[in-house]
């Protein structure tokens, strides 16, 4: 490591998050990015990494794509953020074409400047709309670290600051358990149940066939609002724009965030049908964001919309995951006793080690051989693994190589650990 980097961490220590930084340090990974190009990105002293963290999806179209950099540069010729009070013609654009590319009734955009806050927006609109408080989320849930947000999610986010439920209008139940949903949904004084379609911070855990349809018609039944959590799952990832409506769920509220941005300009997106909507129309100033659909993050998020909507992007998603999927499926094959599932769907992927912490083992050795991937926070076993939705042949199997080499060496440090243990 460079000198120039071991300071420039020290001022960061210093200066911005102490315990993130020493954490990345402690972990092996003294990473400082610096230049970015598509699925590609390097460290200050120059090591190159395929990204396939990706931030959570938010450069789904890589990095510093270069169409999303010419319409901001053209866009920033005629526009700044603007006035979030006023009618506004970029604004009002990529509500419009929300509107047309969402599931059937979804109407109205109601902007955020990030996830949290458009998932803030979705439980106040749910609230308003079915005046009920109590919102029903996942065990191991994550939507984001804001006042409302962060009480659907697990409680290490919420403890730190104090955010716990105290009131018990925040539930909880298993993923993948329709009878648990229905014991929390029928007093019938929940507002809104609201999961991301393949829960992303938990490792990607999948569907059971019918479990989504079967939440949707519970809520329905109970005359509760099913809030779709879209921010890491839609924007193609699973060959559909929508993860949702390829489970063949029509939700009533649905939330765009990080891949939307094209990661140029922040924007968030609440996009909601006319009952959910309600408030619009009582009283349009109950909610403000200063930053809220910024027009040039507007003029972004609809050259990102018409991008991802082009038929050979969802013909090359199904193609680069199949062909990742082969590939991982013959490292599988050389490792079984380690490298042990595939969650998957589309370019989401979750690959499932040997080990309580395996996917920290794994992320460490394929930083060292170039590649970037970061464990499942709230299941340390599973690396998320985000193959961009333009991603290349050519550059998944130098990808595949690194990751075949990488689990390899992650599986020695796992048998090394466990003989120190057992002597």
């Amino acid at each position: 490591m460079s000198q120039a980097k071991l300071d420039f961490l020290e001022t960061s220590k210093t200066y911005w998050n102490p315990h993130k930084t020493e954490f990345w340090q402690d972990a092996g990974i003294d990473l400082v990015i610096d230049k970015r190009e598509g699925y590609c990105f390097h460290d200050m002293d120059g090591k190159r990494l395929i990204d396939v963290h990706l931030n959570g999806g938010t450069y789904n179209l890589g990095h510093r794509n270069p169409e999303l950099v010419e319409v901001l540069n053209a866009g920033a010729k005629r526009f700044d953020m603007g006035n979030h009070h006023f009618p506004a013609l970029a604004r009002t654009a990529l509500a419009e074409a929300l509107a047309e590319c969402t599931p059937d009734g979804l109407q109205y955009t109601i902007y955020g400047a990030g996830g949290a806050e458009a998932i803030e927006l979705a439980i106040k609109s749910a609230r308003n709309a079915t005046q009920k408080r109590k919102i029903v989320s996942i065990i191991k849930a994550y939507h984001g670290h804001s006042g409302l947000a962060v009480k659907t999610g697990d409680e290490r986010f919420s403890k730190t600051f104090l955010s716990e439920d105290t009131l018990n209008e925040f539930v909880q139940v298993p993923f993948n358990d329709p009878e648990a949903m229905e014991e929390a949904l029928k007093g019938r004084d929940v507002a809104a149940v609201i999961m991301e379609t393949i829960p992303a911070t938990y490792g990607f855990p999948m569907p059971h066939e019918g479990y989504l349809p079967a939440v949707k018609s519970l809520c329905e039944k109970y005359d509760a609002l099913y809030i779709a959590d879209e921010v890491q799952t839609g924007l193609m990832r699973t060959g559909e724009l929508w993860a949702i409506t390829k489970y063949g769920v029509t939700p009533d509220i649905m939330v765009v965030g990080k891949g939307i941005t094209g990661g140029m300009y922040p924007i968030s997106c609440c996009v909601v049908n006319e009952r959910a909507g309600a408030w619009l129309k009582q009283d349009g100033f109950a909610h403000m964001s200063t930053a809220g659909g910024a027009e040039l993050g507007c003029v972004v998020a609809l050259k990102v919309l018409e991008i991802t909507q082009r038929p050979e992007v969802a013909s090359m998603v199904r193609y680069i995951g199949d062909f990742a999927r082969a590939g991982l499926d013959d490292i599988q094959a050389l490792y079984p006793d380690f490298f042990i599932g595939i969650r998957q769907n589309g370019v989401i992927l979750g690959l499932e080690f040997n080990h309580p912490e395996g996917a920290k083992l794994v992320m460490r050795r394929i930083y060292e051989n170039g590649v970037w991937a970061i464990f499942s926070t709230l299941d340390p076993s599973v690396l998320q693994f985000k193959l961009g939705i333009l991603m290349t042949q050519s550059l998944t199997e130098d990808l595949l190589r690194r990751m075949e080499t990488s689990i390899g060496q992650a599986r020695q440090d796992m048998l090394e650990m466990r003989g120190r243990k057992v002597s």
